[in-house]
């Protein structure tokens, strides 16, 4: 199959070019707007109990604060001590200039010193009352609101001792946007800059090195218009905070597959091939290897639908979508411009013309073909010493404590936690609901069996629906409400309160922020029971597809999950041991299973079918071991290199959740190119000889009865990929 596609793109390379632009400017013009959302509230399935108490809400209270943003500008002396009554009544006028000014957005402007002061009398606040909403316009509405009352309270708290500063949702969003930009920009430069000097260093050739840049540049359009498509036809929405993500994936993998195909290309011109015949030849073999790893790939992504989250529910697909249009880019359009380039794409370098001199491969090679046992035992230690970190795992959902410290917004959170009930950043929510009008003395009783629940700061009055049927009660928690200690309490002993204590013939359901993270927290650990298993099973089958073999799958599969937990221990060791932070971004095991467990398999799918053709010329499985890794390990660890590259590029950024994703999945590449693929798997193969074939002996399929030649060392090439 794949001979016959290399022949057809590179006896054809124009025809393939125009067609494959043309078929791109159709894609782009005509696709759909593609749909996204960052309420993470937004991909919960209705089920879940903050979900219907949502739903509830919008019933039952139309025009109530469900729609409703607190901004909050927190004042406070600036000598730090404690506000007089002049004081106050400065606050007070300072939120009475605010409602004058008619700000467009803002709905409502409140301070009372009997809600809004702190106890100790350090801080009042003045909450700005906002409409509530994830879409483009009304967040834009929502951060030209809030620089209007910036405005306005800093020129009436002039020259009067007090300090201010403005946080909530708008307010922080507004103050990290310049950042975010700048990051991003700097992330994007700093992964094209890598993957540039890096293949410079490889292949010595700027038109090598801006080849992938180039195609890859093309291939994001055309992988978001695909994705806007499918999106449309199957009602799909996406989390916008994904779509860095998703180009560092298009500019890895590409890099990848693109390099596996130049490596082996470089070696056919060696060999003494025309321009036109090497590049068949690459095809031809570089093909189900490639084929086989995107397959993988797609396989684990695709396995995400079945995430009753819906934002890992839309992820995988749109993953899925960029590696599949890479994956025939690198095997069509790539071919066909390196097929017209020929030698040329190595300009100026003479060096493609030369074998290179033995190197660290040949002497790593050479050790695990001696010593499998020491290798094995060696390298799994490493996995399995890192992997007892992910026993320590936290999630942490706490979206403003991983964006930038040195904000107003920020500080001004800082200000208000330290002085007033963590919880009334995001109150949680009480609803009762009734057959017809409730008992008002009932619910007032439930309202003070809430007040003396544990970690309850305070209890507002119940606010009582048009028709009476429904009753909302306001509970500002003592604790951060984003924080693992508020998510325990809501899901467990607060919510468990509630129903036991609920009004005779009534339904009480808790929402609120800190309840979402306590639904959302239940569906991951129930996303990651289903998801890890089943993606296993497919990669599973697609390695026993592409080697015909049962055994070696097996102890594959095991590696690669030994892989994933390991990196969750490694980033748990950093960032909870080392920094000391509370815990890990929520999305975080998912993320690394996405990328640890599905591209880390690329590696392992490359060097075990080199394994496996060194075994079939003829090689005991010690010396199969020891050529493959001479042969496959450089390639491996090139494009291993370039891929965790630029997922280290995310480590720049100042947001702290970008940060861990980057450091985990680079590093989980890492140890899949250099610890799974270079030592584990090749040790543990020669280990089981002929029995990890079973029960087709794929090893003994092109055996020869005269000898097979001797090895040639080789540095970043193989040539039976």
């Amino acid at each position: 199959m794949f001979g016959w596609l290399g022949r057809g793109v590179v006896r054809h390379p124009w025809w393939t070019i125009v067609a494959w632009l043309v078929a791109a400017a159709v894609l782009v013009v005509f696709a759909p707007k593609m749909t996204t959302k960052s309420d993470q509230q937004a991909f919960l399935p209705k089920k879940y109990e903050s979900i219907a108490a949502a739903s509830l809400a919008e019933k039952a209270f139309p025009s109530g604060d469900q729609k409703v943003s607190r901004e909050m500008v927190v004042v406070k002396r600036s000598d730090g001590g404690s506000l007089t009554s002049a004081d106050q009544q400065k606050i007070g006028d300072a939120a009475k200039a605010i409602q004058a000014k008619a700000i467009p957005s803002v709905q409502g402007v409140m301070t009372d010193p009997k809600q809004t002061l702190s106890q100790n009398h350090k801080v009042q606040l003045i909450v700005v009352m906002l409409p509530n909403g994830f879409d483009s316009k009304t967040q834009k509405a929502g951060q030209n609101a809030v620089k209007q009352v910036r405005a306005v309270t800093a020129d009436q708290l002039k020259g009067s001792g007090l300090a201010y500063g403005v946080t909530g949702d708008y307010a922080s969003s507004l103050d990290n946007e310049k950042s975010n930009n700048q990051t991003m920009a700097l992330i994007g430069l700093a992964t094209i800059v890598l993957i540039i000097v890096l293949i410079l260093i490889i292949f010595r050739s700027p038109i090598a090195a801006f080849l992938p840049i180039i195609v890859i540049g093309l291939v994001s359009q055309v992988t978001n218009a695909v994705t806007a498509f499918i999106g449309k036809a199957f009602d799909l929405s996406f989390d916008q905070g994904f779509s860095v993500i998703i180009l560092v994936v298009l500019y890895g993998i590409g890099t990848d597959y693109m390099l596996f195909l130049l490596f082996r290309y470089r070696e056919r011109l060696r060999a003494g091939d025309d321009k036109k015949t090497a590049m068949i030849t690459s095809v031809e073999r570089v093909g189900e290897a490639i084929a086989s790893a995107a397959g993988a790939v797609i396989a684990a992504f695709i396995v995400l639908v079945l995430a009753s989250f819906k934002a890992f529910g839309a992820l995988g697909p749109q993953l899925a979508i960029a590696v599949a249009v890479m994956f025939v880019t690198s095997l069509t359009l790539v071919p066909a411009i390196v097929s017209l380039l020929g030698r040329f794409v190595f300009w100026p370098s003479k060096a493609w013309k030369k074998e290179p001199k033995p190197g660290l491969w040949v002497k790593i090679g050479n050790g695990v073909g001696r010593r499998p046992v020491v290798a094995a035992l060696a390298s799994g230690l490493v996995l399995v010493a890192l992997a007892a970190g992910a026993l320590a795992f936290k999630a942490d959902y706490d979206f403003q404590a991983s964006a930038p410290q040195n904000t107003e917004s920020a500080k001004a959170m800082k200000d208000l936690r330290a002085s007033l009930p963590q919880g009334l950043t995001a109150p949680t929510e009480v609803y009762v609901q009734g057959n017809g009008p409730l008992d008002k003395a009932a619910v007032n009783k439930f309202d003070q069996s809430l007040a003396g629940a544990k970690g309850v700061g305070q209890v507002a009055p119940a606010q009582y629906s048009q028709d009476q049927s429904v009753a909302k009660i306001t509970v500002i928690l003592k604790l951060n409400p984003n924080s693992n200690e508020a998510i325990s309490l809501v899901k467990g002993p607060f919510r468990a309160l509630a129903h036991q204590n609920a009004p005779p013939g009534t339904k009480v359901l808790v929402g609120g922020t800190t309840a979402v993270f306590a639904d959302i927290n239940t569906i991951n650990n129930r996303d990651l029971s289903v998801i890890l298993p089943v993606a296993v099973l497919l990669i599973g089958l697609i390695l026993a597809l592409l080697l015909r073999a049962l055994v070696a799958p097996v102890y594959l599969v095991i590696a690669v999950l030994l892989g994933f937990t390991a990196t969750l221990g490694a980033t748990v060791g950093l960032f909870q041991g080392i920094e000391g932070k509370d815990g890990l971004m929520f999305q975080l095991p998912i993320i690394l299973y996405l990328f640890v467990l599905a591209i880390g398999t690329d590696y392992n799918i490359l060097m075990i079918a080199r394994l496996r053709e060194e075994a079939r010329e003829g090689h005991d499985p010690r010396q199969a071991a020891k050529l493959g890794i001479q042969h496959a390990g450089p390639t491996v660890a090139a494009a291993g290199v370039i891929l965790a590259g630029t997922f280290g590029a995310l480590t720049l950024s100042p947001d702290s959740m970008s940060a861990e994703i980057g450091f985990g999945v680079a590093i989980g590449i890492l140890l899949s190119a250099f610890v799974m693929s270079a030592f584990f798997v090749p040790s543990i193969t020669a280990l089981m000889g002929h029995k990890a074939w079973w029960p087709g002996h794929g090893d003994a399929a092109r055996r020869s009865k005269e000898p097979p030649p001797a090895a040639e060392p080789y540095d970043l090439v193989d040539r039976r990929v």
